[in-house]
């Protein structure tokens, strides 16, 4: 697995689909992805299910496209539902730049850890 300078992981929950129990993961933080991704299986075992697909330009120059749909987190003590990526079995979890915006946090790199901004209104 190749590591980008810069990143870190970071505890995010998974709420089970309708519920109040969560999975734990340590996505990735990765201010160059759009939307957070995880696996499929992981989603659909937690009851979510995609509900549209979106095209993604790789870093090749390529497009593909993949499975979306709204996935309930938890980071600290803030629940949020987000548009998140079912990626493929294997793909790697991801924290992308729209949940970060949706939960109001930025990437701090040099203490690994995610800190609160204050959100753009106009």
């Amino acid at each position: 697995m190749r590591i980008k300078v810069g990143t870190f992981r970071c505890p995010v929950g998974i709420a089970r689909s309708g519920g109040r129990d969560f999975e734990e993961t340590m996505p990735l933080v990765d201010r160059g992805a759009l939307y957070s991704e995880f696996p499929s299986g992981l989603l659909e075992s937690l009851g979510y299910r995609p509900n549209a697909t979106r095209r993604f330009r790789l870093a090749d120059g390529s497009t593909v496209e993949r499975p979306v749909g709204p996935v309930t987190l938890r980071i600290n003590d803030e629940v949020q539902t987000v548009l998140s990526i079912f990626g493929g079995e294997g793909s790697e979890l991801l924290l992308g730049a729209v949940t970060l915006e949706t939960f109001s946090l930025a990437p701090d790199p040099v203490n690994e850890t995610l800190v609160p901004v204050i959100a753009m209104l106009a």
